[in-house]
């Protein structure tokens, strides 16, 4: 299986989620909750990733 592209799409949305997280950090008054789901995505999107570059070794 070629894990290229969803890998690539992973890493996509994972710079776009930090940019995110940058952004409602920046604001006067950040949302918490917001700030907590877009972290958990965060964290998952990396999880899958490692996952994938370990089945490809």
């Amino acid at each position: 299986m070629n894990i290229g592209p969803r890998l690539s799409s992973l890493k996509r949305q994972h710079v776009d989620l930090e940019a995110r997280i940058a952004d409602e950090d920046r604001r006067p008054r950040p949302d918490s909750d917001a700030l907590s789901r877009l972290k958990l995505e965060k964290l998952r999107l990396k999880q899958e990733m490692e996952r994938l570059q370990a089945q490809a070794h």
